[in-house]
């Protein structure tokens, strides 16, 4: 395994183990849940908002380790951004695992290590829930 790789994945790992924002929040705007009959996996997205600004996140549920750290990244990653700069990242996210886009670490920064699971088409679903969550929370 390349240095690169190893680096990604251990950023998955220690997502996966000390997750950020996996909680409840006080005072949710609007949230959705997130399933994935394939892997068992199961994410709740809740949304504080102000002036459509993202003013806090959290995640809970269960599942496989992709499915836990792309929540944590994305929890980092969309707090305290307008609800239209957190979507057209969303869907940036999710393009990217779908390999619509070029992985450029500078670019993305951590969430460049999602795009290992591109290697693993089974397990692109378990990276994009958190993300489809997300969507599905700021729709409402």
């Amino acid at each position: 395994m390349d240095e690169l790789a190893e680096l990604y994945q251990s950023i998955l790992l220690e997502h996966n183990k000390n997750p950020h924002n996996k909680k409840k929040i006080q005072c949710v705007s609007c949230s959705a849940e997130g399933y994935n009959a394939t892997c068992g996996d199961e994410i709740n997205v809740d949304l504080e908002l102000d002036n459509d600004v993202i003013k806090d996140i959290g995640f809970t549920g269960q599942g496989c380790a992709i499915s836990q750290a792309s929540g944590s990244l994305m929890t980092l990653f969309v707090q305290g951004k307008p609800k239209q700069e957190a979507a057209e990242l969303a869907n940036k996210v999710i393009g990217m695992l779908a390999g619509d886009a070029p992985i450029d670490p500078a670019q993305w920064g951590d969430l460049a290590a999602l795009g290992g699971v591109r290697q693993f088409p089974a397990r692109i679903k378990c990276a994009t829930l958190a993300w489809h969550a997300l969507l599905s929370a700021l729709k409402q």
